[in-house]
């Protein structure tokens, strides 16, 4: 069952222009596994994971109201995977969600990322 639902879009050139002014928004946002992924990728990736976490946070039905690292994208192959941590984890669990399905994609100026809850 579908318990929630979440998109989100992002320019690409503004989370570029974010990760060249303040390195410290890397470990905000980005655990220690993404980062060592998204380090060979460009900016749409970046931008890709950031936007994955808004909707997976909407898809919550919660926003972000824990830490960015509590929500992680990783990749099984090809295929991105969402992993809840720690808060994400407690109000999924509390809301019935067991998995959060995500699909992430770019164009050459924006990156959107859509995000299902399934209970």
């Amino acid at each position: 069952m579908i318990l929630g639902v979440g998109v989100d879009i992002i320019e690409i050139n503004r989370i570029e222009k974010i990760i060249k002014k303040n390195k410290r928004f890397l470990t905000k946002i980005y655990t220690n596994r993404e980062l060592d992924y998204l380090k060979e990728k460009n900016f749409e990736s970046y931008a890709g994971y950031f936007c994955a976490k808004e909707a997976v946070s909407k898809a919550l039905g919660t926003g972000i109201t824990f830490k960015w690292t509590d929500i992680e994208i990783l990749k099984d192959g090809s295929v991105p995977i969402v992993v809840l941590h720690n808060k994400a984890f407690q109000a999924a669990n509390q809301k019935g969600i067991k998995r959060v399905h995500i699909s992430i994609s770019h164009c050459r100026d924006y990156a959107t990322a859509f995000a299902v809850a399934e209970g």
